[in-house]
């Protein structure tokens, strides 16, 4: 089940609790009631930090619009995307899959199937954040998908495009050794465009959905056989 974030002036008191020493970290070395040890400050501070605890801060310094606070947990890059998203926060924290952690949308949608942010964290900072795209014209949703794809970077192409559709088109490895791809534009369809790359004996078709104002995406692909 997702934790919801709370946005405004709760959200900013949430995300401050984050970086706060918890009351364990904060004692001095020693024993405790009933003879247990007690950590140490500086045992505390050489502990591992949670891939949640990293995200979290920097969630939070995104909410609280502290760039400043947000350089100190992430790379810049990761920061510059962050900063750059254009809908609003997600308010549901799906929880980390080893360093991989996700923030999504509960009551927004949003195009492609990432739904919201990833974060990918290295120790105690997050060093690249993929997110959501606005993306407005189709040409545009089919070549970012496209370019993903050439990278072998599936998460890039969740930004734009449905679990569906990046199952579908990553299913087979791109080979840069193998026949040559080239973008045909694209031709209204009855449910989008349809947005078409052709190669020697063949076409991929990009079917994309959408609007200006609420961005495209590609929701399937297909592949037809001359």
């Amino acid at each position: 089940m997702s934790t919801r974030w709370l946005t405004g002036g709760s959200a900013a008191v949430t995300a401050a609790a984050l970086l706060l020493p918890s009351p364990a970290s904060a004692t001095t070395s020693g024993t405790g009631p009933g003879g247990h040890a007690v950590p140490s400050v500086a045992a505390a501070r050489t502990a591992p930090v949670a891939p949640a605890t990293v995200a979290k801060r920097l969630f939070g310094a995104w909410l609280r619009g502290d760039r400043a606070a947000a350089a100190r947990v992430a790379s810049p890059s990761a920061v510059n995307t962050l900063f750059s998203y254009v809908y609003r926060a997600p308010d549901g924290f799906a929880g980390c899959a080893g360093n991989r952690c996700r923030f999504t949308h509960t009551s927004v949608r949003v195009p492609g199937g990432l739904n919201g942010i990833l974060m990918i964290v290295s120790g105690t900072k997050v060093t690249r954040v993929y997110e959501s795209r606005h993306l407005t014209r189709p040409a545009t949703a089919a070549a970012y998908l496209f370019s993903a794809w050439q990278k072998g970077d599936r998460d890039r192409g969740l930004e734009v495009a449905s679990t569906a559709a990046v199952s579908s088109l990553f299913r087979t490895k791109y080979d840069r050794a193998g026949v040559t791809y080239y973008p045909q534009g694209c031709t209204a369809e009855p449910k989008g465009f349809n947005c078409a790359y052709s190669y020697e004996g063949g076409a991929m078709l990009t079917h994309v959905t959408g609007s200006r104002s609420s961005g495209y995406e590609v929701r399937s692909i297909s592949f037809i056989a001359d």
